[in-house]
């Protein structure tokens, strides 16, 4: 049996008020969605192990079934992998926002999407005035990019960026979480402070403004760690002979990287609501002729919570199940090799929130002849009475494999 994971980035939610109290999933016209988790298994899913804070790196490794407490190393590290840089012993890579900040209020933590074209020029300059021989600035995607310090100490806090929309940013400033790794908590809040100066006074940056977008106008370090020490998915699972990833997302993709999996690339593949969905369900499907197991991580419905745009996050979850998930059913449906489908967030990105929180996801997996459970529609409250029950850890991906 060959498996899919459609994983819709940050796609669960709270009960809205619009709504009359309903999540974006219960609100939302989902009927093949509803239809599999009808016809199949469903369950909830603990992602974010404790002391962990819900980034997406954390709660995409533990959907894949990695034990967070001996292998996470943070987001820089798996971009890194994602844009081919390959750490050397030592290097603390960082994931490098390019910000939108006014006055002392970080406004945006993308500078209002910045296409990569432009953010390249940016972080080539930035590179070019601030690298050295222990700094190394990399271009990443849109506003997702890379810092790789020599000799760094990764003992320090740093603020992911969406979770201070609207909040100074001087408080949110690196701090060292032991006197040896003061150095480095140093080093990178004066990057950031030099950043700003630079990026200011960037004819790029006067040209965003002239034609009223937001200014990209500082860096903003975070997630850092070391190389991760990662098996590959097929030593734990023999079943995956062959696996491939399909992400917009450096760090998906680099995720997918340590897990010994094929890093697929799309034409038109944005990260945002106006991805490619169509190059991205064929990409799957032909990949699927040769893999075993492909992981379709589709973000757009993340971005939309972190903007708190309540519209355009339900159109997000409707797209996924017209665009994604009604093609991917129809396509494998009646395959001579059966096809399992596994569906479910990997966090809530809350809209009232605008950042990632803990809470169990829902997730439902089907195939054809599979016992369904009682449950009739995918959504948050459902999944709770799902068969499955409350799973943590690997539960979620061996039950899945098993199918």
């Amino acid at each position: 049996m060959k498996h899919i994971i459609i994983l819709g980035d940050g796609m669960a939610d709270w009960p809205i008020e619009e709504f009359g109290n309903k999540t974006i999933l219960q609100a939302s016209h989902t009927p093949y969605m509803d239809k599999l988790a009808k016809m199949g298994r469903n369950g909830q899913l603990i992602t974010v192990a404790k002391g962990f804070h819900p980034g997406s790196e954390v709660a995409n490794m533990s959907v894949m079934g990695y034990n967070l407490p001996e292998v996470y190393e943070g987001r820089g590290p798996l971009e890194a992998a994602s844009i081919g840089v390959e750490l050397a012993e030592g290097e603390l890579a960082l994931r490098c926002n390019i910000v939108c900040i006014e006055g002392e209020i970080i406004k945006n933590h993308s500078s209002g999407h910045i296409s990569t074209e432009d953010a390249d020029i940016l972080v080539k300059y930035l590179q070019e005035n601030l690298g050295n021989d222990k700094v190394r600035f990399h271009t990443g995607i849109q506003y997702r990019h890379l810092l790789v310090i020599k000799g760094g100490d990764k003992r320090i806090s740093c603020t992911p960026p969406h979770d201070i929309p609207g909040h100074e940013f001087r408080p949110n400033l690196v701090k060292a979480d032991v006197p040896e790794a003061e150095e480095t908590a140093n080093l990178i809040n004066e990057l950031i402070l030099k950043s700003q100066e630079l990026l200011k006074e960037h004819p790029l940056n006067k040209q965003r403004i002239s034609e009223g977008k937001d200014a990209a106008n500082s860096i903003w370090p975070w997630g850092g760690g070391y190389r991760p020490r990662m098996k590959k998915m097929s030593e734990t699972f023999p079943q995956i002979k062959n696996g491939s990833v399909i992400s917009a997302v450096d760090l998906i993709r680099g995720i997918g990287h340590y897990a010994g999996l094929r890093v697929l690339d799309v034409e038109g593949a944005t990260g945002l609501y106006n991805t490619n969905y169509g190059n991205k369900v064929n990409a799957l499907l032909e990949a699927l002729k040769e893999d075993d197991f492909v992981y379709l991580h589709i973000e757009a419905s993340d971005e939309a919570g972190h903007e708190g745009n309540i519209a355009l996050k339900q159109r997000t979850v409707e797209d996924l199940d017209s665009k994604v998930v009604g093609p991917i059913y129809e396509a494998v449906k009646e395959w001579d090799e059966p096809v399992a489908i596994a569906i479910l967030p990997d966090h809530p990105t809350p809209c009232k929130h605008r950042t990632h929180t803990s809470e169990p996801v829902p997730f439902l997996i089907w195939h054809n002849g599979i016992t369904p459970d009682a449950v009739e529609s995918f959504d948050e409250a459902s999944a709770a009475n799902g068969c499955y029950g409350l799973m943590k850890e690997d539960e979620f991906i061996n039950a899945f494999m098993q199918e």
